[in-house]
């Protein structure tokens, strides 16, 4: 594969069974399509906030959470469907155990008590995958003053 492409996502966080949830597993779905064109063609990092966690090791307490926006079972089952036409978790290839978040809320100092959710993601076709060195979430960002939500998920290749 001569070429690569990168493709950055964040789709909208609305309650299950909102418009806009509905609209945001359509989205999915086109992405799948539009993945399913490429990937023989290139290589491919889809990555950013895909606002879901796809499994429960990816939320800080999926007992309750679980089911819940961002952790539905149609987001979780449309984001595999994408991850099954042949994508890698390039953060899972060098860190198996929960407990890692990219996005903690502002409300409740669930920063400070690591009340995350891991919903920022580099996939990569195998190729990508194989090349894969490291792949970090960097917690430091969110230690400033006035930081995002979300802190930097970082690959290297």
């Amino acid at each position: 594969m001569a070429s690569a492409l990168l493709i950055f996502m964040s789709p909208m966080v609305r309650p299950v069974g909102s418009e806009k949830y509905e609209y945001k597993l359509r989205w999915l779905k086109v992405l799948q399509e539009y993945l399913r064109s490429l990937l023989q063609q290139l290589a491919i990092c889809v990555c950013g906030d895909f606002n879901i966690a796809l499994e429960d090791r990816d939320i800080h307490d999926p007992a309750t959470l679980t089911g819940q926006i961002m952790a539905s079972d149609l987001e979780r089952q449309a984001l595999q469907e994408i991850l099954d036409l042949g994508l890698c978790d390039a953060f899972r290839k060098f860190t198996t155990a929960g407990g890692h978040f990219s996005w903690w809320d502002y409300r409740a100092g669930a920063f400070r008590r690591n009340l995350g959710w891991r919903i920022d993601y580099h996939y990569l076709t195998f190729n990508l995958y194989q090349q894969a060195t490291s792949c970090i979430i960097d917690v430091s960002p969110r230690k400033l003053p006035k930081p995002s939500d979300h802190t930097p998920v970082i690959v290297e290749f």
